[in-house]
């Protein structure tokens, strides 16, 4: 599977393995060209090979969700395990993402 794909409205991107400051910076940039080009309405993260995110993975997101929420664009979280569930909630990104069951 493509790590950025646009079904419908939504852009969806998987979400690697570990999220650092290494790769943060080519998710966002890449994800904006698609926010960008292909006019989508919504963001979905999937975090289904996700073990390890940083810092760096919170900056992807709340740039992600500044850029989509100026559209009306909403952004969800899907297959988060329990260790990425409780880094969105310290952080206070569930309070912007919507997480998915």
């Amino acid at each position: 599977m493509e790590d950025f794909k646009v079904i419908d409205n939504y852009l969806m991107i998987r979400m690697p393995e570990e999220i650092d400051h290494h790769k943060s910076g080519y998710i966002s940039e890449r994800a904006d060209r698609y926010i960008l080009r292909e006019k989508v309405d919504n963001i979905v993260f999937d975090f289904e090979d996700t073990r390890f995110m940083d810092s760096s993975g919170i900056g992807i997101i709340m740039g992600r969700y500044k850029k989509i929420s100026c559209f009306g664009g909403k952004v969800f979280a899907i297959h988060a395990d329990r260790q990425i569930k409780r880094i969105l909630y310290i952080s206070g990104l569930h309070k912007i993402v919507e997480i998915m069951e």
